[in-house]
């Protein structure tokens, strides 16, 4: 038997029509959307439907939508008897894997994301950020560049060997891609609002913080593969202040991948729109199981 890990998409990986498929398949699928909108009262199955892509990046609605289609394909799979021993989730699908894990129940994680989603929409309003990833260069060489261009510009999403992700003020983020189109190497913009993960979100964090202390988290029923450590998380003693942390600090995916591996997993089943994180997966481990599930195809071939 395999040993499965679920993982967990974030944000950006959003668009128009999303888990509508899961939700006319599985009544299950369909009461996590009813849920969330019943908890952050806003309609989120009529977004997915009607939206454009453009309202869909809007950090107030993206954050609740990715992980609600997250949550739908979770319930897809489990009704279908796949499970998994461990989750991870990429910055907010790391909400996703936390009601995945039973450390809040689901209508008490929509509530946390809400607060989260609100915070980091005030704050992005506030700030002209912006993120990009960078192909084909080592995060050394990507840290490099930020270094010596002008403005605040950072490495903030560590996501594979040859991808990283930087954030920071829009202009320093566009310098930084001209000098690596300069060297030969593409990027590509975020289908995002604000620079995440960097300093310039310290106000949301901050604000966050103060929500996340009336929550209770209990300790997770599977191994909880955490960004912040790029390891599996031990310390589960002050989940608000991690969370808070979590909103200005890298994501160290290639390091949770790494020890995932480590720890003998095989099999990586990403739950949530697109196929970013297994992706991901496939440039950097050898000798795993890949797999998504976004809608009924994908679904099906997961079950097998």
């Amino acid at each position: 038997m395999p040993k499965t890990v679920f993982l967990f998409s974030g944000q950006g990986s959003q668009y128009p029509g999303m888990a509508l498929e899961l939700i006319q398949y599985s009544a299950g699928a369909a009461a996590v959307f009813d849920c969330a909108s019943e908890m952050l009262g806003m309609d989120l199955k009529k977004l997915c439907e009607t939206a454009s892509a453009e309202e869909l990046s809007a950090t107030a609605v993206s954050q609740p939508a990715i992980m609600a289609t997250s949550l739908a394909a979770l319930c897809c799979v489990r009704e279908a008897g796949i499970e998994a021993e461990a989750v991870a989730g990429h910055s907010l699908g790391e909400y996703a894997a936390m009601a995945a894990a039973g450390m809040l129940p689901m209508e008490e994680a929509f509530k946390l994301i809400g607060f989260r989603a609100a915070a980091m929409g005030r704050c992005a309003a506030g700030q002209d950020g912006g993120m990009a990833a960078v192909l084909g260069l080592t995060a050394e060489e990507v840290a490099e560049v930020c270094e010596k261009t002008s403005g605040y510009v950072v490495p903030v999403n560590f996501n594979s060997a040859a991808q990283t992700v930087i954030a920071g003020e829009k202009a320093a983020v566009a310098a930084a891609c001209e000098t690596f189109a300069a060297m030969g190497k593409r990027t590509a913009p975020l289908a995002v609002s604000a620079a995440f993960h960097s300093k310039l979100m310290q106000p949301a964090a901050d604000e966050f913080y103060e929500a996340a202390k009336g929550f209770s988290f209990a300790k997770p029923k599977l191994d909880f593969y955490a960004n912040l450590t790029g390891g599996r998380l031990e310390d589960f003693s002050d989940m608000p202040g991690y969370l808070a942390k979590h909103i200005v600090s890298p994501v160290r995916f290639t390091d949770e991948l790494s020890a995932l591996q480590a720890a003998g997993f095989d099999r990586y089943l990403e739950l949530g729109p697109g196929k970013v994180l297994s992706g991901l997966v496939k440039r950097t481990l050898k000798g795993v199981e890949i797999g998504n599930v976004e809608d009924l195809k994908t679904l099906q071939k997961a079950i097998g």
